[in-house]
């Protein structure tokens, strides 16, 4: 006979099958429960240690992926909202600012109405490429010229207006870069800059905890998957950091392999390699 735990696993997974399925509006904490057949109290419980969301944060987050996918086929924006399980697009558009990072229309289009303005700078690390909406950083990348820069960030916003930054910079770019530059110094050990990103909820879970990792120290995937409550998530937490696009202000290089290996990093080893070093150095000397 199965032990409690290893049965409250399985009604977990049940009402993860059932909230995947089920696209009906609402989809109470009262109804999974009963499907499962759970008491409300318990079942919020155990869901949120098993899957490291609340039943309602997961609920959420399996929308915005259903509405991703609507948006990517080209469905209208009105049809994709309510085919994703939405009651109304007004429920979405109070979720898209932490979320999609874009209004569904603008991640429909590839960024289309999208003004991004970029500016390039040497760093201690190669060519640096910061752009930013009128909401936040969007892209904050490296590589080892400009033309490759600029053809990433056409790549992640194929459709968005893009240009330059003007000779003179609005005041608050003019800080971002600033501080960006500082920290790459070892001047300024902590970033706290505002985003303009697309992710799911379990890469903004992932984002939000390399945050939280001291300057200057590194942890292993693995170590960060239990960190978020996700254990057995550390593939997945690869996936999260590999899908990054604001290097430095989401700090993926500080996660490792458990081998002491520096394991993955979308601008490349060497220059991973130089962030941790240059970190400790800073760390050191201080």
């Amino acid at each position: 006979m199965p032990g409690r735990n290893e049965l409250d696993s399985s009604r977990i997974q049940k009402a993860v099958t059932f909230i995947r399925s089920c696209r009906q509006e609402p989809l109470t904490l009262k109804l999974i429960a009963r499907h499962v057949g759970m008491s409300p109290f318990h079942f919020q419980k155990k869901f949120k240690a098993f899957v490291g969301l609340t039943p309602r944060q997961f609920l959420e987050a399996r929308r915005l992926e259903a509405l991703r996918g609507e948006l990517r086929d080209r469905a209208s924006v009105t049809d994709a909202i309510y085919t994703a399980g939405f009651g109304s697009g007004s429920r979405v558009y109070e979720r898209v600012d932490t979320r999609l990072g874009m209004t569904p229309g603008e991640y429909r289009a590839g960024g289309q109405g999208v003004s991004i303005s970029y500016a390039m700078a040497d760093s201690a690390i190669g060519r640096m490429m910061v752009g930013a909406t009128d909401r936040g950083l969007c892209f904050v990348q490296f590589a080892d010229s400009d033309s490759e820069l600029l053809e990433l960030l056409r790549r992640e916003y194929p459709l968005a207006d893009i240009a330059p930054m003007g000779a003179r910079y609005p005041d608050h770019f003019r800080e971002w870069m600033a501080a960006l530059e500082n920290h790459l110094k070892g001047y300024q050990p902590h970033l706290n800059l505002p985003t303009d990103v697309r992710a799911t909820a379990f890469q903004m879970k992932v984002w939000r905890y390399l945050q939280s990792i001291p300057y200057a120290s590194v942890q292993s995937y693995s170590e960060v998957a239990a960190g978020i409550g996700q254990p057995s998530a550390a593939r997945a937490v690869a996936r999260a950091c590999a899908a990054n696009r604001l290097a430095l202000v989401i700090p993926c290089h500080r996660v490792i392999r458990g081998t002491g290996a520096l394991g993955g990093y979308k601008w490349g080893i060497e220059r991973k390699r130089v962030l941790i070093d240059k970190e400790r150095t800073a760390a050191a000397m201080k």
